[in-house]
């Protein structure tokens, strides 16, 4: 019980010490508003809404859209990891591929999207895709590499064909339930790939969006609406620690043993 307690904690301190900052004028309040100043936009947003829509429609818009292309990335991207390293020319193909795209950031993509497919919904979820398809494809290639290469050895002494190998060990090795050995970087990949695709959400909402969370940040900002712009950034960011806490405690229960 004590852990959870230093970090609430924590979190307060960071508070008390923003309310400090404000309260004493060190800083102006049109550059960081007062968390009651905050606390006081937030009511006001939440019973009234923002831009003609509620709060509940620009965080459903969000979400929407982050999981949609966070849910598309890794369908995607853990077969094709698990295929790049069960068979060589394939990633000595793709390796150089993804290499040279993973350090570009995804906002360098907004252009392209807009020209290739327009201002809609199909361009903000391929870029939250393209995110969280880069970070899943590795952690699953290494999580399929993780497979004991004894028991991949024994198979091939006992004749197995190389599609034999793949569907007796080397894919239950990469699956939960069978032999877990590859399942902890599988899931450090998905566990990156959510809170990429979340972070990604407000440069996807760049893209002509009329609600979400990022077109709130982004509206608020353009006005000088400091306030609005915080609110923004505190929902943002308990969602995208809600959404870890979900995946730690499904990580905790499929992988008990570590």
């Amino acid at each position: 019980w004590r852990y959870p307690l230093i970090s609430f904690a924590s979190v307060l301190g960071m508070i008390c010490l923003w309310a400090l900052i404000t309260g004493t004028g060190m800083v102006s309040s049109r550059v960081l508003p007062s968390p009651g100043i905050v606390l006081a936009q937030a009511g006001h947003i939440l019973r009234n809404g923002y831009a003609d829509n509620s709060l509940l429609v620009h965080i459903g818009w969000s979400l929407f859209r982050a999981t949609s292309g966070f849910l598309l990335g890794i369908a995607l991207a853990i077969p094709v990891g698990l295929l790049m390293s069960y068979n060589k020319t394939i990633g000595a193909i793709t390796q150089p591929i993804f290499g040279f795209f993973r350090p570009i950031p995804p906002i360098a993509f907004i252009p392209l999207m807009i020209v290739w497919f327009g201002i809609g919904e199909t361009s903000k979820i391929l870029l939250i895709f393209a995110a969280s398809f880069n970070y899943t494809v590795l952690n699953s290639a290494a999580g399929m590499r993780s497979v004991p290469e004894q028991l991949i050895r024994a198979g091939t002494n006992l004749g197995l064909t190389r599609w034999q190998l793949f569907t007796k060990i080397q894919l239950p090795g990469a699956l939960p339930y069978v032999f877990p050995a590859a399942l902890p970087a599988i899931l450090t990949g998905v566990k990156t790939s959510a809170a990429v695709s979340w972070a990604v959400l407000v440069a996807a909402e760049l893209i002509a969006a009329q609600a979400g969370l990022g077109f709130i940040i982004t509206d608020a900002g353009t006005f000088f609406r400091i306030s609005d712009v915080f609110i923004g950034i505190l929902i943002i960011g308990v969602i995208g620690l809600c959404i870890e806490f979900l995946i730690t405690a499904f990580e905790r229960r499929l992988l008990h043993w570590q």
